[in-house]
């Protein structure tokens, strides 16, 4: 079977793989369709050649798990897990999910890596109703996630851009003015969509996407007792604190990293039932053949595209 694996010269190549062979409690899926994360390209260099690249996937179980566990032969599925850029692939059953009626693949396929982090990311810091959110990178996939997220638990969200046609971008995909916007249908709190962080108001709970200089602006915007989530480095740039920067009077403040994609069937399941239900939103910039894999690095890799890119592997249903 034809997969996208890691070639020469860290460069991602077409290939012919051996079929897999799934292992006690995985299913055998053939993809549709297949979501580009930042890392998976950015970070190629990190893996051995001839590794098959990719985390998230969606399609259609060709063979259920022989343990019984997991969705049916026949289902339409959602998974996160290694090699998921080839034309089938084993998953664990629980990294999958089934996607309900009226939610299409592609959008299906959008949702794991990003939708875990965001939705688990706020779990950990753990915002209540009325807390004050921060969310840099708001434009990208998880920050937009986690602005809708952090909406439906009840906080005011402070939604953090690049530049103004980020900002744009991002109101407009959630039916909301750029400024004290209220969000999509299913948010329960306005969320303001802002240029940098120039006079924000100190908050409880940062969700940091960019990192940078960004994770040392938004520390410094922790009231005392909040917590700081580092879930990305989308610059690429050092995160250089100032002297005494992370003591402050008063209950302490905590940063934490994240990286916690395990065991995700039943938050994968949460998220694709608010999607289906109109509740939560997932923003493609870019549904692309896989064969246009030179098009798809350069737009992921060259800053200006939004939303989550698509590869679409084979027919659609």
């Amino acid at each position: 079977m034809r997969a996208l694996v890691v070639g020469p010269g860290a460069e991602g190549r077409f290939a012919e793989v051996p079929e897999p062979a799934p292992g006690p409690g995985q299913a055998l899926v053939e993809v549709r369709h297949a979501s580009v994360n930042f890392s998976d390209l950015r970070h190629i260099g990190r893996l051995p050649e001839g590794t098959v690249l990719g985390y998230d996937a969606a399609g259609v179980v060709l063979r259920a798990a022989e343990d019984g566990t997991g969705p049916r032969e026949g289902a339409r599925v959602a998974a996160f897990g290694a090699g998921a850029w080839a034309e089938r692939a084993a998953f664990d059953t629980g990294s999958m999910a089934v996607v309900p009626e009226g939610v299409d693949l592609v959008r299906a396929a959008a949702l794991p890596m990003a939708g875990l982090t965001a939705l688990r990311s706020l779990r950990a810091a753990g915002p209540g109703p009325g807390s004050r959110v921060l969310v840099t990178g708001a434009s990208g996939a998880v920050g937009r996630l986690a602005v809708q997220l952090a909406g439906r638990a009840g906080a005011h969200v402070i939604a953090s851009v690049s530049r103004p046609e980020r900002a744009a971008r991002l109101a407009a995909g959630l039916g909301a003015p750029e400024r004290a916007a209220r969000p999509a249908a299913g948010l329960a709190a306005p969320a303001d969509i802002v240029v940098g962080l120039d006079g924000v108001e100190p908050v409880d709970v940062a969700i940091e996407t960019v990192g940078g200089p960004a994770l040392v602006a938004a520390w410094a915007l922790l009231k005392p007792g909040g917590n700081l989530q580092s879930v990305g480095w989308a610059c690429g740039q050092p995160a250089v604190f100032p002297p005494n920067s992370t003591f402050s009077l008063g209950p302490a403040r905590s940063l934490n990293s994240f990286g916690d994609v395990t065991a995700p069937a039943d938050d994968l399941a949460h998220l694709l039932a608010l999607v289906a239900a109109g509740e939560l939103s997932v923003d493609i910039g870019l549904n692309s053949s896989w064969e246009d894999l030179e098009d798809v690095k350069a737009a992921q890799l060259g800053g200006s595209l939004t939303g989550k890119i698509v590869l679409t592997v084979g027919r659609t249903l």
